[in-house]
């Protein structure tokens, strides 16, 4: 029986799903990726290490689906984007991988805003720089670590790395090649994209570009003795995993928004047409002559993790040992909260805004009579509303009048309801459990001829999938209350520096 396998690798785990060319997740096994934060603002991991986690986690979804590795047709993998992995001449790692949580650069990327270079990028590329872009922390190893950055032989992305790990290949695809160096329009890398940031050296290092649904190479001998895959399996290049997510979930189309609500809050809708903004990134979709419109922050669903971790810990640390889940347990308490009205709002700028690198998290409206269900409600209510700054700001441009709702928060209903009557539009949360692997193993399965096309909404919406209708009196209500919750941000922002300035050391004796 014919199966593909994607791979999905994030922030903090690897991923490998095996599915049934109908669409069906026959078997997913996971590895933690441990970050490395040697100092403040600095984000890497190590490059073999993620290889051999990734590596397991194949092995072990083949042992668990029960089928022959031989099956498996086609393998393709997405992961993070942005963020850099390099490799020298010898294509050996060059350092660490630096992910895109990762903020270095972000006085680079000040500077840069100061002058020109904003406006001439966003012509130019489609977008402005920010701290985790490649075109910053390339910008910045050439001002910080000279010896590094005059030995870069490749510049690859995570997704990359893991297919030169498979197939021994090195390229990427349209979608990643587009995070700092393409021209807008023509969708190819420009000289004069590397110009603007002074990086002119290295144009002989980007990656060739591929189609993500194209073949790259096959498994190698090394990497089916690690893996467990059949040496001589079709690899097929992947795609950036905001995008992945997006086509896994069967809202790669125009007229579809499609809202991640994870670490990143993303919100993204593809175009025909190259409408530029500082609001979003105008970036390479899948299809050559579309575009994909991305509004993003670090400022979703890892705010309420954070909670959870601080707040929660003990509760748990219980429902884990009793075979249950936080979420479920919580679930009354948030449940009675959205039945009271309530004075507390929160900005979840906990890791990142909208605003810059200076924004900071805030619960305001704060009583002593308020409960930890109250402060969820505020938390979830709040990840909602920066995801409502981000879609306000693609209405501008781009029309569409549904949203595909993923993201492990997109599970509870009463989170996705809260979404459908903050957006004022029906939201759907189809039943893909690992919509960026399927984006991956849609690639592949294309690749080798099992699809027309990676866009195929009939089988993300032919099994189970739940469609959230606003209700008219809770979007009044939460009309105020965003009406207010971005007016308070507006107060704030010209005092997060002097908030920030507050956790600067202030040197004392010695």
């Amino acid at each position: 029986m014919p199966s593909l396998l994607g791979i999905d690798n994030g922030l903090t785990v690897t991923k490998a799903v095996i599915f049934d060319i109908d669409g069906t997740q026959l078997a997913v096994a996971r590895r933690r990726v441990p970050q490395s934060i040697p100092r403040a603002r600095f984000v890497e991991r190590d490059m073999p290490g993620l290889w051999q986690a990734t590596a397991e986690a194949i092995a072990e979804a083949i042992v668990l689906c029960g089928r022959p590795a031989s099956d498996i047709k086609a393998v393709a993998a997405t992961a993070h984007g942005d963020g850099i992995y390099l490799l020298d001449r010898d294509q050996k790692p060059l350092g660490p991988g630096i992910l895109s949580l990762d903020s270095r650069a972000g006085g680079i990327v000040d500077r840069w805003s100061e002058g020109s270079l904003f406006d001439e990028a966003l012509a130019l590329t489609g977008q402005v720089p920010h701290a985790s872009a490649p075109s910053a922390l390339l910008a910045w190893l050439k001002e910080n670590d000279p010896d590094r950055f005059g030995r870069i032989g490749h510049i690859l992305a995570c997704k990359d790395w893991l297919r030169f790990c498979l197939s021994g290949t090195i390229g990427t695809d349209r979608t990643e090649a587009s995070t700092s160096f393409t021209e807008v329009n023509s969708q190819q890398y420009s000289p004069a994209a590397l110009r603007i940031y002074g990086l002119e050296s290295l144009w002989n290092t980007l990656p060739p570009i591929a189609d993500p649904a194209e073949i790259v190479g096959h498994v190698t001998a090394e990497a089916a003795k690690l893996t467990g895959l059949v040496e001589g399996t079709p690899v097929a290049c992947g795609l950036h995993d905001v995008t992945a997510s997006a086509l896994g979930i069967g809202g790669h189309v125009e007229g579809v928004i499609s809202v991640v609500a994870g670490t990143y809050s993303i919100n993204e809708v593809v175009s025909a047409e190259p409408l530029t903004d500082r609001r979003w990134f105008c970036r390479n979709a899948i299809a050559p002559g579309q575009w994909n419109a991305m509004a993003i922050s670090p400022a979703s669903a890892a705010n309420y993790d954070w909670f959870l971790d601080t707040f929660c810990r003990s509760d748990q640390e219980g429902a884990t040992a009793a075979g249950g889940s936080i979420h479920a347990l919580l679930a009354t308490e948030i449940d009675a909260a959205l039945k009271r009205p309530s004075t507390i709002m929160f900005h979840p700028y906990l890791f990142g805004s909208p605003y810059g690198n200076m924004a900071s998290g805030s619960f305001l409206g704060l009583h002593g009579w308020h409960d930890r269900g109250d402060m969820l409600k505020a938390v979830l209510e709040g990840i909602a509303f920066n995801h409502r700054t981000h879609v306000d700001a693609l209405r501008d441009g781009f029309a569409f009048s549904e949203v595909r709702l993923t993201g492990g928060a997109s599970r509870n209903p009463a989170f996705a309801q809260m979404f459908a009557d903050i957006l004022n539009m029906p939201v759907t949360v189809t039943a893909t459990d690992e919509p960026a692997a399927f984006g991956a193993a849609l690639c592949a399965g294309t690749a080798i001829g099992l699809y027309t096309s990676p866009q195929q909404p009939q089988l993300t919406l032919g099994g189970a999938s739940s469609t959230y209708r606003p209700d008219a009196a809770r979007n009044a209500s939460y009309e105020e209350r965003f009406a207010l919750y971005s007016r308070l941000a507006e107060v704030l922002k010209p005092e997060w520096p002097a908030i920030e300035r507050l956790g600067m050391p202030t040197g004392g004796a010695g």
